[in-house]
């Protein structure tokens, strides 16, 4: 069983940067997609961006390509995504999932585990 707790969130301005990070307890095994994801109100789940475990596969949603980088650390079982130029439009839940294996899909019911999520609100 894969627990996920996301951190970083906060309120920052328009233009300005935040790191979210993703931390894993329990077995991570090479196959492990990590994606995070948003909910803005009234909103579906919304994908933002994958990155393989075992190496450095990426994939983003268009509408955070340049701005956004996602990472992880094995050694510390934890993703990231550095969000950069943010935008009143990117205030939402972020949130972290993963699948166990399989490609970096953007669609949330093919991850299996999930955080809890974590606040970003981008002020302009």
């Amino acid at each position: 069983q894969v627990q996920l707790v996301e951190s970083g969130g906060g309120l920052v301005q328009a233009g300005g940067s935040l790191r979210l990070s993703c931390a894993a307890s329990g077995s991570i095994f090479s196959t492990y997609v990590m994606g995070w994801f948003r909910q803005a109100p009234g909103k579906e789940h919304e994908f933002v961006a994958a990155i393989r475990w075992s190496g450095s596969t990426t994939n983003y949603a268009d509408s955070v390509k340049g701005r956004f980088t996602i990472s992880r650390d094995i050694a510390k079982k934890t993703a990231y995504l550095q969000m950069n130029n943010l935008k009143s439009e990117d205030t939402a839940v972020y949130y972290c999932a993963a699948r166990r294996w399989g490609g970096l899909t953007v669609s949330s019911s093919d991850y299996e585990y999930w955080g809890v999520g974590t606040q970003v609100t981008v002020s302009s």
